[in-house]
């Protein structure tokens, strides 16, 4: 059974050379945080929503492309109908619950102020991963690529997926 724990993030002791970082924390998912990682994000639409639409898609974009460059780099994104993906790393001083708590509490408001929409928007929780080496890193920023392509094969141009065009 996994406990529920509250943020701030309560740091674990991996060794004393990794001590600050390192860390692990836990919410229902535990999740692992190490200085100066890339983050494969994803978090879903509240099970009583309604698949995104298009200006809606939008005001996710534009949400997610805010503070990049400020408190983030941002290698992709895909917005799906129920879901976003997000290839990020974000900035010494900036922890990656605090950008991922931004882009959902922003868009889950401009959603509702913007489109009406009512309740909980995103699911509580999300997922991440730890990019371990580059091919992992170049799988993920694919899978983005690929993602809509798995709701429509024919599809030519997909305006909510957009991958860095060179990375450092």
């Amino acid at each position: 059974m996994v406990e529920r724990a509250s943020v701030p993030a309560k740091r674990s002791k991996v060794t004393d050379n990794f001590e600050e970082k390192f860390w692990i924390y836990r919410r229902k998912m535990p999740h692992w945080r190490l200085s100066s990682a890339v983050y494969f994000v994803t978090w879903r639409l509240y099970k009583s929503q309604k698949n995104l639409s298009a200006d809606e898609c939008d005001i996710i974009v534009s949400t997610l492309r805010h503070f990049e460059g400020q408190r983030f780099e941002l290698f992709a994104y895909v917005v799906m109908s129920d879901h976003v993906h997000v290839l990020t790393k974000p900035y010494d001083g900036h922890f990656l619950h605090e950008i991922v708590h931004s882009w959902k509490s922003y868009s889950a408001y401009r959603l509702q102020r913007d489109c009406g929409r009512q309740g909980r928007i995103w699911q509580e929780e999300y997922f991440d991963r730890i990019m371990r080496d580059e091919p992992e890193f170049l799988e993920k920023a694919q899978y983005n690529l690929n993602n809509p392509l798995k709701i429509n094969q024919q599809i030519d141009e997909y305006p909510w997926v957009w991958v860095k065009s060179e990375f450092d």
